[in-house]
């Protein structure tokens, strides 16, 4: 029996968008549903464009998303050794060799190519090349692919796909600088980490027939492979920069939890018949690759916001409370100058649906009033409510417990002798303790600020309303 080993391998030229972190959920599942191994590697061998950043970011997004590798991250960069044994034993082995074609002979070969009506490929020029080699060339190393039969790929997504070796060129395996090239790194690392499912998208699709021939070459068996088609934007065009966010870390910047972000994924393109909400152990145990949709999957922005309310609303309170305040913080607000952000996060949670909103709606604990909104103001802190704000903080002021349902009663006594109904007292007092219109129901929200506190914004707005009444 196979023993499942799986590899999520980014290239950190850019940072890691959300395709790439559904190719990570997706091999991970994988993984983890046949008790196998996950492998993260960087392939960063692109010197020009691979920077630290985009690394960290891999890293930072896989840690938030609790995608655990079980070996790695291991760094393509670090195993440039390796890759020259191995493109000298195929140099050796005459399954490779060096090309000295010039620029403008490789544009002259692709041009005449085409005129042919054919595709812009390399004509094999320098394959048996015997006359001695330019001076002064520095060669690059193609690969001497097969000329005859077919390259058959039982995907285990796509199905069955078939490539013809005559369609294949002599890809280049290694540049005139002697850094190896993609395809032929692959192969190399897919065969060292002994990868046996290779779970990737399907702009990978046409370098598979390359890999499997390279695999051939070395007499080594190749990974079998699934590819994922790609994710479009909810404009139903390929996924870009113009679709808001870029990095997998935007979301959790945008008050994203990492598991609605996760669930919401694994639903992109994969389904277990109507179900929408899935736990991560349901996940890796009704996760199979065969059930994932051939064809392209379109974001939804507002079935990732209605996931993010739900594990919201069932998140734990404490856990809640530590995220709320370490958003507190970063807005330069103390949370330790009010309520529990824990007990806030159990109120807000109800009624926000992200961190952000959740913390833009939590930020009246903290810190005081020093202004009201003139027009709110206007309709709301006006001399028709003094009467009812004064005998409202008669009563708190001698109220034996500070509960919701306490709170609630003198609300409602407040507003039966002065002829007011509930909804008429309450907004006022919202306005005067939070500054604004919006904010948890009226007791709870008494109750969060404290009596303390209360009492004295109840007393603030009493005192601008009499400023505004004039003598």
């Amino acid at each position: 029996m196979t023993v499942v080993r799986t590899r999520f391998a980014p290239s950190p030229t850019g940072y890691l968008h959300i395709g790439g972190v559904r190719t990570a959920l997706f091999s991970w599942l994988f993984a983890r549903h046949h008790a196998g191994t996950f492998i993260l590697r960087v392939e960063d061998t692109d010197r020009e464009r691979s920077t630290p950043e985009a690394v960290q970011v891999i890293l930072d997004g896989m840690q938030w998303l609790d995608l655990d590798c079980d070996e790695g991250p291991f760094y393509q960069s670090r195993r440039m050794d390796r890759y020259g044994v191995v493109l000298k034993q195929m140099l050796d082995l005459r399954k490779a060799y060096h090309c000295y074609c010039s620029k403008e002979e490789l544009d002259a070969m692709r041009a005449e190519a085409m005129a042919r009506g054919g595709k812009p490929r390399y004509n094999g020029r320098c394959r048996d090349r015997l006359d001695p080699p330019p001076k002064g060339v520095q060669p690059v190393v193609r690969f001497r692919n097969p000329q005859d039969g077919e390259v058959v790929i039982d995907d285990l997504i796509q199905g069955r796909v078939v490539y013809r070796n005559a369609e294949l060129d002599d890809l280049i395996i290694a540049r005139s600088d002697g850094s190896p090239t993609y395809n032929f790194t692959v192969v190399v690392d897919d065969y060292d980490m002994a990868i046996t499912h290779v779970i990737r998208g399907d702009d990978h699709l046409n370098n598979t027939p390359r890999q499997i021939n390279i695999f051939q070459a070395l007499g080594k068996e190749a990974p079998r492979y699934g590819h994922i088609p790609l994710i479009l934007g909810p404009d139903g065009k390929k996924l870009s920069k113009r679709h808001g966010t870029v990095s997998v870390l935007q979301y959790r910047d945008d008050g994203f939890l990492p598991e609605a972000l996760l669930n919401y994924l694994v639903r992109l393109g994969w389904s277990h018949g109507d179900q929408e909400i899935f736990t991560r152990d349901e996940m890796i145990a009704l996760f199979d690759v065969a059930d994932v949709n051939k064809s392209a999957a379109a974001l939804n922005p507002d079935k990732i916001l209605w996931l993010n309310q739900h594990y919201l609303k069932t998140a734990d309170d404490s856990r809640l409370g530590g995220l709320l305040a370490a958003r507190l913080k970063a807005a330069g607000v103390d949370p330790g100058n009010g309520p529990d952000p824990a007990l806030v996060a159990a109120v807000q949670k109800e009624r926000t649906r992200t961190l952000v909103d959740m913390t833009g709606q939590s930020l009246c604990f903290y810190r005081e009033i020093h202004a009201y909104d003139p027009t709110v103001a206007e309709k709301q802190l006006n001399v028709a409510i003094q009467p009812a704000l004064i005998s409202l903080l008669a009563l708190l002021a001698g109220l034996p417990d500070w509960t919701d349902a306490a709170l609630h009663q003198a609300l409602e006594t407040v507003a039966a002798e002065t002829g007011l109904k509930l909804g008429k007292l309450a907004q006022p007092v919202r306005v005067a303790v939070t500054g604004g219109t919006v904010s948890p129901s009226i007791d709870k929200t008494l109750r969060l600020l404290g009596r303390e506190q209360s009492m004295a914004r109840l007393e603030r707005a009493v005192e601008y309303i009499a400023r505004r009444a004039g003598p």
